[in-house]
């Protein structure tokens, strides 16, 4: 019995299928082509999983994550993402997670799916080890959801003003082939963003030599909080 998958399937909801899909573009050449809904909003699977996730199994972890459908692959992450944090003291279990994480990836096909587990997961455990896993899927991923993985995760670092890897692989992405896909934009603009809340004069040292070859997404996401005079300036 799994009970995690059992749980998320009660609370399918056919009313909202329809406006979930949209809002996640699954239409025919979108980013989420094909993807299927059960009509459940996050709060809701937080719910599930916050009543399901000790008793969940890496077995049913599996058949979650290779579910069809879109809130069970994400009930599955955030078990995941308890698990993990529950295990402070228990590396083996935490090195256990990472890796069904990594080996998971092609499953992991939309950013909310990636926003909600990356930085927590790999983030968390990279805080004090080498990180160039992250600086490989920024570079190498095979998909624009590997990519967003290498750089969504540096928000941990951030939350610890950590602030070099952020810029560093956004380079990464400022090197890529144009045009950059407008997830892949949104997500360094953010962390940029992020890294700047911290500390605003680097950011704008940085953009400084590089605002004028940047993909606009991006650089509007990055400013969006400077002064108007300043937005007006860099854009």
């Amino acid at each position: 019995m799994n009970t995690l998958y059992d749980a998320i399937l009660a609370k399918q909801d056919p009313t909202q299928v329809e406006g979930l899909s949209r809002f996640f573009k699954t239409g025919k050449g979108q980013y989420g082509e094909g993807d299927r809904f059960l009509g459940i909003k996050v709060p809701v699977t937080r719910e599930v999983v916050k009543q399901c996730w000790q008793e969940t199994s890496f077995d049913d972890l599996e058949t979650c994550i290779a579910s069809e459908y879109h809130e069970i692959r994400l009930a599955a992450l955030l078990t995941l993402v308890q698990i993990f944090k529950h295990a402070k003291k228990d590396k083996a279990l935490q090195q256990r997670c990472i890796d069904f994480y990594l080996a998971y990836t092609p499953y992991i096909n939309n950013w909310d799916l990636v926003d909600l587990s990356c930085y927590e997961l790999l983030g968390t455990w990279l805080l004090d080890k080498d990180r160039n896993l992250l600086y490989d899927l920024a570079r190498d991923g095979h998909t624009i959801w590997e990519q967003r993985i290498g750089m969504v995760s540096t928000m941990q670092f951030l939350r610890h003003d950590e602030l070099d890897d952020t810029y560093a692989i956004a380079d990464i992405f400022l090197a890529k082939p144009k045009p950059l896909h407008d997830l892949l934009q949104k997500a360094v603009g953010w962390l940029l963003r992020e890294a700047g809340k911290r500390d605003e004069q680097r950011l704008k040292d940085w953009l400084a030599t590089r605002y004028t070859t940047m993909p606009r997404t991006m650089l509007r996401y990055a400013i969006e909080k400077f002064p108007e005079e300043d937005r007006k300036r860099f854009m």
